[in-house]
């Protein structure tokens, strides 16, 4: 699947060829406040961890992956949007029911980068017809991204423990029907 640019952004899935990006942007320990309490991940993560995980949802026909985001006027990379199925590490993933993520570097926070990207996204994906639910989580702290979440349509579920084989955290549940 292709994803078209945006107003602002383009669109790319990534790889092991997107190791640098990925270490660098999890450097920033207020980037990371929400997701590990602000640790910046290792080289050994990314290779070890991140960058196999990456490869065991990645499904380009369907639109899954980690989709690489960056300024259409400079080719400047700022983040991410990842798409896969929700609870897709466990016995039980939900492929019908896509989970959002989203990381970008902090000096483009707060200029809708991250709301734009999600949303374009995500109608390439109904397009698609590659769900029929949307959903993200996050920590009930992270306002920011829970902001995104009300932008993109999703409505409050329910607060619970996400399972995930790198650690369980209690999160907030946002989803969409389509």
């Amino acid at each position: 699947m292709k994803i078209f640019n945006s107003t602002r952004l383009s669109y790319q899935l990534m790889d092991a060829n997107d190791f640098q990006l990925l270490y660098e942007l999890d450097q920033d320990p207020e980037v990371m406040k929400y997701i590990n309490g602000g640790k910046p991940t290792t080289k050994e993560d990314i290779e070890e961890v991140f960058l196999p995980r990456i490869d065991a949802y990645t499904n380009s026909p369907k639109g899954w992956g980690l989709w690489k985001v960056t300024i259409n006027c400079s080719a400047e990379f700022i983040g991410w949007i990842l798409v896969r199925p929700m609870d897709f590490f466990s016995n039980q993933p939900q492929l019908e029911n896509l989970e959002l993520g989203w990381r970008f570097i902090k000096k483009s926070w707060a200029k809708g980068y991250a709301t734009e990207a999600a949303q374009h996204i995500m109608q390439a994906l109904i397009k698609n017809r590659s769900a029929t639910q949307f959903s993200a989580i996050a920590v009930s702290d992270n306002l920011a991204s829970i902001a995104i979440m009300k932008k993109l349509g999703m409505r409050f579920q329910k607060k619970d423990i996400h399972k995930d084989p790198l650690g369980d955290m209690l999160v907030e549940y946002y989803s969409l029907n389509v």
